[in-house]
C-alpha cells in the first residue's frame, strides 16, 4: 500500500461554506459513466454554484456560455443526466439529487480481504488458476 502524505499541507481542503463537495460515489458507483462529456460538465458546473439543498437557478443561456456548449448541446446535456438520475430541473431550477444507491452489485460470496499486499504475479496467477476471475 502506497502511504499517503499531504503533498500540500497548507492547501488542504476544508468544507466550504458553499457547500460543494463532489461525492466519490459517482466514480466507484458507475454514475459517470453513463454520461456524456458535455453532461458531465454541467453536472460540475451545478455541483460547483448549488446550495445547500442542491438547487441552482442560471438560465440556459449563461450555463451555455459558461460550457461553451450550443443550445442543443445543453439540452442533450441536461436530459443525459436526468436520465442518469443526477439532477431534477424544472425551468429555471436545477436540483442536484442525492445519488441513487450503487449501481454495481457486489461480488458473490466476496471473502474477507486479509490486509496483506500480494505481488502481481501472485493475482495474475489466482486469476488465471481460477478460470479467469479476479480473487475477491
Amino acid at each position: 500500500m502506497i502511504p499517503k502524505r499531504l503533498l500540500c499541507p497548507e492547501r488542504l481542503r476544508q468544507v466550504p461554506p458553499q457547500f460543494s463537495w463532489i461525492d466519490q460515489r459517482l466514480v466507484r458507483d458507475g454514475h459517470l459513466e453513463r454520461c456524456h462529456p458535455p453532461a458531465l460538465a454541467l453536472y460540475l458546473l451545478l455541483v460547483t454554484v448549488a446550495d445547500a439543498q442542491g438547487l441552482s437557478y442560471y438560465s440556459d443561456r449563461k450555463v451555455a456560455r459558461l460550457l461553451s456548449l450550443a443550445p442543443a448541446e445543453l439540452g442533450a446535456a441536461r436530459f443525459g443526466l436526468q436520465q442518469a438520475g443526477l439532477i431534477a430541473y424544472e425551468p429555471p431550477l436545477y436540483q442536484v439529487l442525492s445519488l441513487a444507491p450503487s449501481v454495481c452489485s457486489p461480488l458473490p460470496d466476496a471473502a474477507p480481504r486479509s490486509g496483506q499486499a500480494l505481488p502481481l504475479s501472485a493475482i495474475l496467477r489466482q486469476i488465471l488458476d481460477s478460470g479467469g476471475s479476479p480473487p475477491p
